[in-house]
């Protein structure tokens, strides 16, 4: 089925004779741009323009359908700006990609107070990168980078990846083998706890345990839960370890329901960034929700270290 930005992509690559241009027209990415005219040239079946080393040049067929639909385009781009002037209570929409847990730990309770509408997105870091330089997302919370030349990254906290436990773990033996560096004691007291997990990717166990003790973890959580929120809630209530970032426990460890037990003798830190676009039209809205992450996660975590 076509797309109708497809058109909109190509009357911009038409007008401006350049797929640069017509990025910046639309505020998408130029790859972004280059996959609306991809499918566009498919779905009719034939070359719509000629690329040259400074400038897009039409084909015949492509003349011909920028004729056809120039003046269809153009009218829905009326009103389109017509649906915005006729009402001032028309919001902005920003489209945010990030791990299920730190929507729920940061940006959640601020929704109903925000004056924008905000779609948020879960999924692979490498899919979210994607659909940032395609211009599917706007803003995208990320311990990754990609090799895209229309994105830039701003870092903005550090988590590290630890051992906690139940405030009702014993720990006195662990406590002994910490102290004496027992790496193999250690490793056997972890793997005689309870352990629990999550339904979706272990990265964060098969790192720290491959970092820590050369080796993959050759067990399995006793309990899986379908998120590291869950895990939390669970080791806030009784016996149990686990692995995950720190700052999504920080409360509770700075409340007494959970123990920080370990961060290994090979810390594992990873710098999490913002990710945009070069260019974007809600730069104001983007600010807002940046604020947000800085107070939760930056400045919270820099009074709770003091």
């Amino acid at each position: 089925m076509v797309n109708l930005e497809w058109f909109r992509t190509f009357k911009a690559i038409y007008e401006t004779g350049s797929l640069t241009a017509a990025a910046d027209l639309l505020y998408i990415s130029q790859p972004g741009v280059s996959l609306h005219l991809n499918s566009l040239e498919a779905h009719v079946g034939y070359k719509l323009f000629d690329r040259s080393t400074r400038k897009m040049v039409s084909t015949e067929r492509g003349k011909i359908l920028y004729n056809y639909v120039q003046e269809a385009v153009c009218k829905l781009e009326e009103a389109e700006q017509h649906f915005h002037k006729s009402t001032n209570k028309e919001k902005a929409t920003i489209s945010i990609g990030m791990c299920f847990e730190t929507f729920q730990f940061t940006l959640e309770s601020y929704l109903p107070s925000l004056q924008f509408n905000v779609i948020i997105k879960f999924g692979d870091y490498p899919e979210m990168l994607k659909d940032l330089d395609n211009g599917l997302l706007d803003l995208i919370i990320t311990p990754q980078k990609g090799d895209y030349k229309n994105l830039v990254y701003t870092p903005f906290f550090k988590e590290q990846i630890v051992v906690v436990g139940g405030i009702q773990t014993p720990t006195a033996d662990l406590d002994v083998l910490l102290h004496a560096q027992d790496t193999e004691g250690i490793q056997h007291w972890l793997k005689q706890q309870t352990w629990y997990g999550t339904t979706g990717d272990m990265e964060h166990l098969r790192r720290f345990w491959h970092n820590n003790f050369a080796r993959r973890p050759d067990f399995k959580p006793n309990y899986i839960v379908p998120n590291l929120s869950s895990i939390i809630r669970c080791l806030s209530h009784g016996q149990g370890i686990a692995v995950v970032p720190d700052f999504l426990c920080r409360k509770e460890i700075i409340a007494g329901k959970i123990k920080l037990l370990w961060a290994g003798d090979q810390v594992i830190e990873n710098t999490l960034y913002f990710g945009k676009r070069k260019k974007s039209m809600y730069t104001a809205e983007l600010q807002q929700i940046e604020e947000i992450f800085l107070k939760e996660m930056v400045l919270d975590h820099e009074i709770d270290t003091k």
